[in-house]
């Protein structure tokens, strides 16, 4: 086949067919008629010899011979991007620019303040748009409408680039006076407490929870679960800032991420605790298309969060890094 016969608009038109199996969202995402994409696809059969999207009962189904070449054009599409996209530099002082990221609750709480403060400094004029996981899609980070993604993942799809900023370890939060610390704390003092239960990752909007689903409950009924043990839940919450507030309270304890017990270490009424159990850590990543990897401006807010994060990790660790390496508990405010 002569290359230079072959329109290149067409994979730009099978590239988005592909992502949203539906010709007429397909036409509204590149602002043609629905006519003009069916007759796109239509010339795509015949270039590539195959149906490439059969309609079935759960819509437009990529074929084999589709899914093989989903990656080669995405793969093509960003090349050629890269390839015309103008080499100018990044002028922070400048920039009017938005970014838009998501974060999850914990990370909005630990890293986004500081990340703030630092765009601030250097870029005054560029504005931050902080949006949360039941916000947006992969979809939208594959196509380069969000900027960042900053989470814990489970998985990730193999095309997104990402960058793990810190290993995170969990710390008990409590009351300085909750009646539990009349005795040593133990695994069988924990479990006789009451709870706050607290998390939200991933994509997607959240439904309700089964206390009884331990295997959706996450990392800490999971720890406890492979013990064949379980914690009594009193409270529900997808924001650790909620948490930390109702951990105030004389009798609940919050299990959460140790950076997130480390902002409350000021407050006089609080106290930090090792858990008496082992919780495995996670990491906390941030993920971004493949579209902006050359993006000069993508490329000074990858640098700035990626500094913020190791700032935060040396200011930490005076309080932090004793209770991740060997379990030793850091002390209050009080007690110091």
């Amino acid at each position: 086949m002569d290359i230079s016969r072959v329109d290149l608009n067409l994979l730009v038109y099978l590239d988005v067919l592909l992502r949203e199996k539906n010709v007429t969202k397909a036409a509204s995402h590149l602002g043609i008629t629905q006519p003009a994409m069916s007759n796109g696809l239509k010339r795509l059969r015949e270039l590539f010899g195959d149906p490439l999207l059969i309609r079935t009962s759960e819509g437009m189904t990529p074929t084999e011979r589709a899914e093989e070449l989903k990656p080669m054009v995405r793969n093509v599409l960003a090349d050629i991007e890269r390839a015309v996209q103008a080499k100018t530099e990044f002028s922070a002082g400048d920039s009017q620019r938005v970014f838009r990221i998501m974060a999850s609750d914990y990370a909005e709480s630990c890293l986004m303040p500081r990340v703030l403060r630092r765009i601030r400094q250097e870029a005054p004029n560029v504005t931050l748009d902080v949006l949360t996981p039941s916000d947006v899609s992969f979809l939208d980070v594959e196509q380069g409408r969000l900027d960042m993604a900053i989470n814990r993942f489970d998985k990730l799809p193999q095309s997104f680039h990402q960058k793990t900023l810190w290993t995170e370890y969990f710390a008990c939060l409590m009351n300085a006076h909750n009646p539990i610390l009349r005795e040593p704390f133990t695994l069988d003092t924990y479990l006789d407490a009451s709870h706050i239960w607290v998390s939200k990752t991933g994509f997607g909007v959240g439904v309700g929870v089964n206390p009884k689903d331990v295997q959706r409950l996450g990392w800490v009924d999971e720890a406890l679960g492979l013990m064949g043990r379980k914690r009594r839940i009193s409270v529900f919450t997808r924001h650790y800032q909620v948490a930390m507030l109702l951990a105030e309270q004389h009798d609940l304890i919050a299990t959460l991420p140790s950076r997130a017990a480390w902002l409350q270490r000021k407050n006089d009424d609080l106290v930090v605790k090792v858990p008496p159990f082992n919780i495995p850590p996670f990491e906390l990543k941030m993920a971004w298309s493949p579209l902006l990897q050359h993006n000069p401006d993508h490329q000074w807010l990858r640098r700035l969060i990626v500094a913020v994060a190791e700032e935060f990790d040396e200011e930490f660790a005076g309080f932090g890094a004793p209770f991740e390496t060997t379990g030793m508990q850091p002390l209050s405010s009080s007690e110091r």
